[in-house]
């Protein structure tokens, strides 16, 4: 039950302030390693393409955003280096959206620091504690916890 000293609001006020401070490290690190330019709703965006691409439309439909809106950040990122267009081979009326290797660098570089960040938030809070945290909203959250439809869901 919801108290005065903690109301129902600060819940997910709390948590999207842990997502930020996770998120913003893991940015001002990403810059130190050579990629300033790349966003939070980046990240998204490469790992909605994946390892073997996809189209503009396709990957609209994954984030939950138009194909315009996927276009346009297609063309932002392919401008900085991280996404290239290419025919797709298996049907050459497509255009496939894929990614480079700094593409594949930038991700594979979130993926220690974000092993960092949770390194440095068990050694604040003690391992355990941060295990239990995992697990009571592996409890709470959805099953498909992992979605990318994020920035269509922010957005929409």
């Amino acid at each position: 039950m919801a108290t005065p000293d903690r109301p129902g609001f600060a819940l997910p006020l709390l948590l999207l302030a842990g997502f930020r401070t996770l998120i913003d490290d893991l940015h001002a690190e990403l810059a130190r390693q050579g990629h300033p330019e790349l966003r939070p709703a980046h990240g998204f965006v490469l790992q909605a393409v994946g390892p073997d691409g996809t189209t503009a439309s396709e990957l609209g439909q994954r984030l939950g955003v138009s194909k315009q809106a996927a276009g346009k950040t297609v063309d932002r990122l392919v401008a900085l280096g991280y996404l290239e267009r290419a025919d797709d081979p298996a049907d050459a009326r497509r255009k496939l959206v894929r990614m480079t290797e700094r593409g594949l660098d930038g991700l594979r570089r979130s993926a220690v620091v974000f092993d960092e960040l949770r390194d440095r938030w068990t050694a604040t809070l003690g391992p355990d504690r941060v295990a239990a945290m995992e697990d009571d909203l592996r409890t709470v959250a959805s099953a498909n916890f992992f979605r990318l439809d994020v920035p269509g869901w922010f957005g929409g």
